[in-house]
């Protein structure tokens, strides 16, 4: 039999922060060391010092380079030179496979993928939302024109790529069911990260990790948190990490429910460096796809606190006791309550650690990213096609 090709694979997204880049990042790591060529293309202006230190990171993994360069978040005409740019860059590396992640990346993917295939190269369109657009109400004024945007997008795209089931049927409610192909595959983590991260001897009860915007709730763990020492009748410990647009009115909020000395705030850093400073992970976001972050930390055996929203449920159990209500700041502080009182309380409500290795692992992920890649490719010309030079 012969052997295939590698692939030249270009992942296209908007911010380099929170989980869509991790994901790429573990993708285009595995792809790598597989024997494939990979290249990465995202916005200049988003991220700080850790996001740097995680382009360094994988930077010996992107055979096809990194190309940064301005795409703003909100819909604007930039955006048209954002792809004109894009699509040069591109066209120069010569893609098999074109995978846009996000909104942004979504469009820039699909429709330079197009465009190559207009001057006859034929490259694979792949688009995964990760939530992005999927957070709007159908009948918002923002609703109304993305998800029409996203059903005639349908047309231009080779496959659909879910990493959890809810932001699938939330797809299909919203947007429609595609007549493309659609793919659930579900995000993974490296085996390296399934090694337990014991609390140091400062260890905090409770840590928040991630952006901070309310989206992802970090006003409602400062008021569970004040909650909970209610409940249990004594002063607790907490950290909140990271960084983001509204971090100054977190700051501001701790300070005035008088809670500066039992709630420390520290900027982004590496997840395992953080699990290490506390007991628990609580993660109170008011809505999600399939964070990371219960990922990274189920596999560290930290125990996790989560709102029932999004893929959660898909990944602590659509009946853990672990789940709180969405934006209920009473509930998540029962839970965290329960969390800090009852012995072996996360013994008997944490996933089965080998159950949950099995099926969110990176490895499944990456191979199974790999063959839809393949499949797609399969009847593509090689790489060697000829594509016009203006």
């Amino acid at each position: 039999m012969q052997q295939e090709r590698p692939l030249r694979i270009i992942h296209c997204f908007r911010s380099p922060v929170g989980g869509i880049f991790r994901h790429v990042r573990d993708l285009a790591e595995a792809h790598a060391k597989a024997g494939h060529e990979v290249g990465i293309l995202c916005d200049s202006t988003t991220g700080g010092r850790h996001e740097d230190r995680l382009f360094d990171e994988i930077r010996p993994y992107l055979a096809l380079g990194l190309i940064r360069m301005p795409i703003h978040r909100s819909v604007g005409p930039s955006d048209f030179a954002a792809l004109w740019r894009g699509y040069k860059e591109i066209r120069s590396l010569r893609p098999d496979v074109l995978h846009g992640h996000g909104a942004k990346g979504g469009v820039i993917a699909r429709l330079i993928g197009s465009a190559l295939r207009v001057n006859r190269y034929r490259v694979a369109r792949l688009y995964s939302p990760h939530g992005g657009s999927l957070h709007y109400r159908p009948g918002s004024m923002t609703g109304r024109l993305v998800f029409p945007a996203e059903r005639i997008q349908q047309r231009i795209t080779d496959a659909l790529v879910f990493v959890c089931d809810f932001e699938r049927q939330t797809y299909f409610a919203k947007v429609g069911a595609p007549r493309e192909r659609n793919e659930l595959i579900y995000n993974g983590i490296d085996d390296r990260e399934f090694e337990t991260v014991p609390p140091g001897p400062d260890a905090v009860d409770f840590l928040y990790i991630g952006m901070m915007r309310d989206l992802k709730g970090p006003d409602l763990f400062v008021e569970a948190f004040a909650q909970t020492e209610r409940l249990v009748g004594r002063p607790l410990s907490a950290l909140m990490i990271g960084d983001g647009p509204q971090q100054q009115e977190y700051s501001d909020l701790v300070l005035q429910q008088g809670l500066a000395r039992r709630i420390r705030m520290q900027p982004a850093m590496k997840t395992r460096e953080a699990f290490a400073l506390t007991r628990n992970i609580v993660v109170p976001s008011r809505a999600e796809s399939m964070p990371y972050i219960v990922l990274e930390a189920l596999a560290a055996r930290k125990p996790v606190i989560a709102s029932r929203v999004g893929g959660i449920p898909e990944i602590l159990g659509r009946d853990s006791t672990a789940l709180a209500e969405p934006a209920n700041a009473r509930s998540l502080a029962d839970i965290m309550a329960r969390a800090i009182t009852e012995k072996d309380w996360a013994a008997r409500v944490m996933p089965d650690p080998s159950t949950f290795k099995s099926q969110f692992a990176a490895s499944v992920m990456s191979a199974d990213m790999l063959s839809l890649y393949r499949e797609l490719c399969r009847y593509q010309p090689p790489a060697d096609s000829v594509l016009p030079t203006t």
